[in-house]
Order: structure tokens, then C-alpha cells, then sequence
């Protein structure tokens, strides 16, 4: 796909999630408007995330930085901003980009750390204010589009586990989100602690007033279903007028969603949200086949109020989601409402 055109520069468009799906997820969604947000989980308690997260206190910042790092570098973004008068040109944007995510080698204090994981712990430590410090970010760096946390403090997962016991009836409660990501056993149900956590207020301003919500794809359990285990945040999701759609996992995840269906992955969501209406969910034709399982899957996207759409969407030999061919199915989904945007920014000009 080209850079955004004029009217669909003006959508705008929320991606939930988190880690390498909300990556996908943002990269395809520049393609299509320069107007995105990202809202991330921040409950990782891993690797640099979990260290700094540790030490300072500060929310997990990697999620994050993965996101800032995605409206820097998308490769529409950064066609579309190149040729522009006093913005940072496609090489400035890809180098910064690239440094965000370098880690530190070595094996002192800093080893496995990546730059732009201690930007944010910095600049939030500075600020007192982790949206305050990722609007810092964004400014300095000449992004397009916001990034905000799901929750403004950190956030644990706990699950209930089936199969770590001799009595596979027997579950056991696990908590942390890589332990849960990682675990043999078999994930049933995940709780956030604290049980009510606060959620951002910058987030649910973007939903209510966005054009597009996109959820998914990602780890199910741990980037995906905790979206809708923040009440003020699954409230917004109701009350926006805003399309709403659900991109399914190419494939289930060792550890969290072993063995798992596409139409698993719907009921399990439902179950946690049983209240969350969608208009679209949106599955790779690779993964379901013709048929039975398919009829089955649109009876599961009517709990959601939602039409199925199959298409071909995964990188060739890989289960990972291509930005260009989401952007262009969802392209193709809100093709009618386009005039919509057009004329609202003939409005505000």
C-alpha cells in the first residue's frame, strides 16, 4: 500500500494490546492513518521490563517502547513524512527507531537492557508521570500518533492453571505474566491484580472519540484479555461509536493457548468479557479451513454481535501477521465510511 491518503490520514484509530502483535498491529494500521494510538499492557515482570519495574518502580516500559518504536519506523510513516520541511527524514526516524529497541550487551548492570526502555524509566522517574513521559517522547522524536499505558501503575497477572497437579481436574493458581506465558499447564482463566485496576484517562478519551478500535492479535492470555479486565476501559469500549475490530491469532501459542482453536480463542474471551460487542472479527483463511469448523466459527462471532471476515493475511511460511495485507483488508472493510473522515477534515481546516 501507498502512504494514507488525504481522508484516511483523518481516521482515527486505537490498537490495543501489546509486545510484538501490537507491533504488527501499529505497523499496518500507519498505512492507513497518521491519527493512531496505542494502548499497551503493562503487566510484563520480565527481562529489562521486569528489572526496572523492580527497581524504580516505574510501569513495565517495554510494551512501550515496542510501540513508539512502531509509529517511528512504519514504513508508510515514514513515506509520508520523508519529503516534509523540519521533520526528521526516514533515515533519522529508522536510526532512532533501531536505537530504541538496542539492547546493551556485555554482562554489567546495563547488559540486556534496551535504550529505549531507560529513556521511558528515566523521563517517568523525572516527570512523576508515565503519559506525561511518553508524550515527552513523542515530541522529541517527531512521531506521529500517541502511545498511553493501559493502566497508569503496574499491573500482575494471575491465572487459574490446569494440568500442574497429578488430578488434572485440580488447578492451580500461578502469577506473573511470564509465568503464565511460559507455564506446561493448561491456562483457564486470568485475573489482574489489583482487581480493579485504575485505568488511563488519556485512553479512554481515545477510544470514546476514535473511528476505529482494533484488538489483537497477540499472546491471548497476557496481551489481548486483559483490555477488557480493566472496567472503565471495557465501559469505553461499549460506549464508543467507533468501529470495532478483533484480529484472531494466526496460530496458538506454546504455553498460553497450546492446542487452541480460533474458535477457542473467541470463547475464551468471551468468557472473561461476556459483555464486549465487536463488529468484525477477522481470522487468516490458513487457519480455518472450509467447512464445518468455519460454521462454527461465525455462531462463536455472534456472541460478539460480530460478522467473520477470512482472508489471507500471514506472511508467506510464517505465523505472523502482515502489516500491508491487514491494512489493506481493513482498508477494504471501512472503504464506505472514508467519505465520513473526508468531510470532517474539510470541517476542522
Amino acid at each position: 500500500m501507498n502512504a494514507p491518503d488525504e481522508s484516511a490520514a483523518r481516521m482515527r484509530i486505537v490498537a490495543l494490546g501489546g509486545g510484538h502483535g501490537l507491533y504488527a498491529t501499529l505497523t499496518a494500521m500507519r498505512y492507513l492513518s497518521s491519527d493512531v494510538t496505542a494502548v499497551v499492557t503493562v503487566a510484563d515482570d520480565g527481562g529489562s521490563s521486569g528489572r526496572l519495574r523492580a527497581e524504580l518502580g516505574v510501569i513495565p516500559p517495554g510494551d512501550l517502547r515496542m510501540a513508539l518504536s512502531a509509529l517511528m519506523s512504519a514504513p508508510a510513516a515514514l513515506a509520508a513524512r520523508s519529503s516534509e520541511p523540519g521533520r526528521l527524514n526516514r533515515d533519522g526516524h529508522q536510526l532512532w527507531a533501531n536505537t530504541f529497541q538496542h539492547r546493551f550487551g556485555g554482562r554489567g548492570a546495563l547488559a540486556g537492557h534496551p535504550i529505549g526502555n531507560l529513556l521511558l524509566a528515566g523521563l517517568t522517574e523525572m516527570t512523576g508521570n508515565p503519559v506525561a513521559a511518553l508524550d515527552e517522547l513523542i515530541d522529541v522524536f517527531d512521531i506521529d500518533g500517541r502511545v498511553l499505558p493501559m493502566s497508569t501503575g503496574p499491573l500482575e497477572i494471575e491465572a487459574d492453571v490446569s494440568g500442574l497437579e497429578s488430578d488434572p481436574r485440580i488447578s492451580r493458581c500461578i502469577r506473573g505474566q511470564v509465568a503464565v506465558a511460559t507455564t506446561p499447564g493448561k491456562v483457564r482463566r486470568v485475573r489482574l491484580l489489583p482487581t480493579e485496576p485504575p485505568a488511563c484517562d488519556e485512553a479512554l478519551e481515545a477510544i470514546r472519540t476514535a473511528d476505529l478500535v482494533v484488538l489483537g492479535p497477540g499472546s491471548w492470555f497476557s496481551s489481548v484479555i486483559p483490555h477488557v479486565l480493566v472496567p472503565e476501559q471495557l465501559n469505553a469500549l461499549g460506549e464508543t461509536a467507533a468501529r470495532k475490530m478483533l484480529f484472531v491469532n494466526l496460530a496458538p501459542e506454546p504455553g498460553e493457548t497450546t492446542g487452541f482453536s480460533v474458535e477457542r480463542h473467541l470463547h475464551v474471551l468471551h468468557a472473561h468479557a461476556d459483555v464486549l460487542r465487536v463488529d468484525d472479527i477477522v481470522v487468516d483463511a490458513a487457519s480455518v479451513p472450509a467447512g464445518r469448523e468455519r460454521d462454527h466459527l461465525v455462531r462463536a462471532a455472534a456472541l460478539f454481535g460480530a460478522q467473520l471476515h477470512v482472508g489471507d493475511l500471514a506472511v508467506p511460511g510464517r505465523h505472523v501477521h502482515d502489516p500491508e495485507k491487514v491494512a489493506t483488508l481493513v482498508n477494504q472493510l471501512c472503504e464506505g465510511e472514508l467519505s465520513r473522515y473526508a468531510v470532517r477534515a474539510q470541517e476542522s481546516q
